[in-house]
């Protein structure tokens, strides 16, 4: 299994080289429109290979993905942390109850020998 993970993860990293390499021209990556950038006092336009452009798209989106499904899963999160917390509570009392009412076992044994 491990060795098919490894063939997978290669064919990927040559699918990306090679898309890499097909989009090596350069373009500009303007962060604002034209008519908004004569207020603002920093660059706004950069120039990058246009495979960065595509995979730095691919990065940002998984990132944003991820944190709104961290976000999104907070309260099953804090469900299951009350549960597990009510659970132990709950086993830590039966092992109470169960220890309690086995002490009065012990008199009766010794008191058939």
């Amino acid at each position: 299994m491990r060795f098919l993970r490894y063939i997978f993860l290669g064919f990927v990293g040559l699918i990306l080289i090679v898309i890499a390499l097909a989009n090596r021209q350069i373009v500009t990556l303007s962060l604002v429109p034209d008519e908004l950038a004569v207020f603002l006092p920093f660059s706004k336009d950069f120039a990058l290979p246009q495979f960065l452009v595509i995979l730095g798209g691919i990065v940002v989106g998984l990132l944003i993905g991820f944190v709104w499904e961290y976000f999104r899963e907070y309260k099953l999160r804090a469900d299951a942390n009350r549960r597990k917390r009510e659970l132990n509570r709950l086993e830590r009392e039966v092992k109470g109850l169960r220890d309690k009412t086995g002490e009065g076992k012990d008199d009766v044994l010794a008191l058939l020998d």
